[in-house]
């Protein structure tokens, strides 16, 4: 937190605990919110963390905001809220899945993901269902840096990717295999949900409500004045090419970052109810993604 702060407390007079990622598009979003530039916003104390530990994070119930997978809401929203904005859903930025050569066949081949309760592994098992009969064989967890180099060095078959990955994937010599987005989009014409931000219920309507309409104003005024989200950014995007960046933020920084509407929701009911039909996740309650 700032000196330049002018945020309020919570009315029980703390700051709320947020984690989110340090990628682009996470620090772009919120970097007004978190240095006391949204005027009247609750006060934020921030964190870092990738998503398949905030996923965790939220399981276990361990901070008031946080950034998780879509594909995590099921497990988790018996005690947070979706938030109607924040988040990472659109067109044209799903994950892909990436080999050392071009177009081999995935059946019995070993698999490296990001989580397994990860958005981006529920569209791949979905694309599995549909485009690999015999089934893929092993699936390996790993954070989802290391993924290129062991899909480069022959230590998995091939590997799922997210992030600016789309973007630097030739620089590890690596083929396209499967657009796991393109894919979602061609079958359902919905948007491809990725990350959500959610909130604790138990913070009350009020308080969820200046959440949303705070993050709403941070993602706007980063719209307003890109370069004063830049140092943040920049700070925290792990030695990551500046035009990297502004490309990660360009794709994952959209209108559904400002409200989901009714598009965004179908997505996310779209790929939840698709998903606990196959047996992936559990179904969702009908009041699940209601807000606040």
């Amino acid at each position: 937190m700032t000196d330049e702060q002018q945020s309020t407390p919570t009315a029980d007079g703390r700051q709320l605990g947020i984690v989110y990622s340090p990628c682009p598009n996470d620090t772009f979003v919120f970097d007004a919110l978190a240095h006391g530039r949204v005027p009247g916003a609750p006060a934020l104390d921030v964190s870092f963390a990738d998503i398949d530990l905030t996923n965790g994070m939220a399981e276990r119930g361990e901070t008031d905001v946080l950034k998780v997978s879509y594909a995590a809401l099921p497990y988790v929203l018996d005690q947070y809220a979706l938030l109607p904005c924040g988040g990472a859903l659109g067109r044209g930025c799903g994950p892909l899945v990436l080999s050392r050569e071009e177009g081999p066949d995935l059946a019995g081949c070993t698999v490296a993901v990001p989580s397994e309760k990860s958005t981006a592994y529920l569209l791949f098992r979905l694309w599995a269902a549909d485009v690999v009969p015999g089934g893929v064989g092993e699936i390996v967890v790993m954070p989802f840096h290391e993924i290129m180099p062991a899909v480069r060095d022959g230590r998995v078959d091939a590997g799922l990717v997210i992030h600016e990955a789309r973007f630097t994937y030739r620089n590890y010599g690596l083929h396209q295999l499967a657009d796991m987005g393109e894919h979602w989009e061609r079958t359902t014409g919905l948007p491809i949900p990725l990350g959500a931000i959610i909130a604790k219920r138990s913070l009350g309507a009020q308080t969820l409500t200046l959440l949303a309409d705070s993050i709403r104003r941070s993602v706007r005024a980063a719209w307003d004045d890109p370069e004063a989200a830049r140092p943040y950014v920049m700070a925290h995007a792990q030695e990551m090419d500046p035009a990297v960046a502004d490309q990660h933020i360009g794709l994952y920084v959209n209108e559904f970052t400002a409200d989901l509407g009714e598009d965004g929701y179908a997505a996310v009911r779209g790929l939840l109810t698709r998903a606990a039909a196959e047996g992936l996740v559990p179904p969702l309650g009908p009041d699940a993604l209601r807000f606040p």
